[in-house]
């Protein structure tokens, strides 16, 4: 943590909202974009975005630097977003045709350069739903820390603290999401092609 980011953790820990301002400011884009990814809806991952750093606010005087604050931050996302999909019990979707912005900068899916062609943007549509429907049907444990690794490049010490879990528990869902997402991506596909 550079020195700055302890000033304004210090300052908005005695309520300057400006401090505080500042200092969420590098973090809010990948903040909304984990709420984005979670629960597929522009406006929940506004919501959630919006409750969680609220939360982060309130809660800041709790924050002793354990971890990183974007650590902290993010895992009250997490959290937050979490809480919102059991409470409203939906099932949301990941968009793959939308850039993800992640701690390198952003990153497209690439499916099909040549979007002239009619029944190849059909196919490739296509595809994208099976995706997503793919990863609908993930557990929650697995979605989750797919989205962190691969969707926005979390390392997996990051993961492991966002999650409270050992790194081991972290690589090992990480590998089991991915096999069982190979496996409905493989179903999806067969079902595609009969079709």
């Amino acid at each position: 943590m550079c020195s700055n980011e302890k000033k304004l953790i210090e300052k908005s820990k005695k309520g300057d909202v400006e401090s505080f301002e500042k200092l969420i400011e590098k973090y809010q884009v990948i903040a909304f974009n984990i709420a984005y990814r979670l629960t597929g809806n522009v406006e929940d991952a506004k919501d959630v975005t919006q409750e969680a750093l609220i939360k982060v606010y309130k809660f800041l005087k709790n924050f002793k630097g354990k971890s990183s604050f974007s650590t902290w931050l993010y895992k009250i996302v997490m959290n937050t977003c979490l809480d919102m999909i059991r409470k409203n019990n939906k099932i949301h979707t990941i968009s793959l045709d939308k850039p993800i912005e992640n701690k390198n900068g952003n990153y497209n899916f690439e499916l099909s350069d040549n979007k002239n062609v009619l029944d190849e943007k059909i196919e490739q549509d296509e595809k994208i739903k099976i995706i997503q429907r793919a990863i609908k049907k993930l557990p929650e444990k697995y979605r989750i820390v797919l989205v962190l690794r691969d969707l926005q490049d979390f390392s997996y010490s990051d993961i492991s603290d966002i999650i409270n879990c050992p790194v081991g528990t972290v690589k090992s869902r990480i590998n089991r999401g991915r096999m069982q997402l190979k496996e409905i991506l493989k179903e999806e596909m067969e079902l595609f092609l009969e079709n």
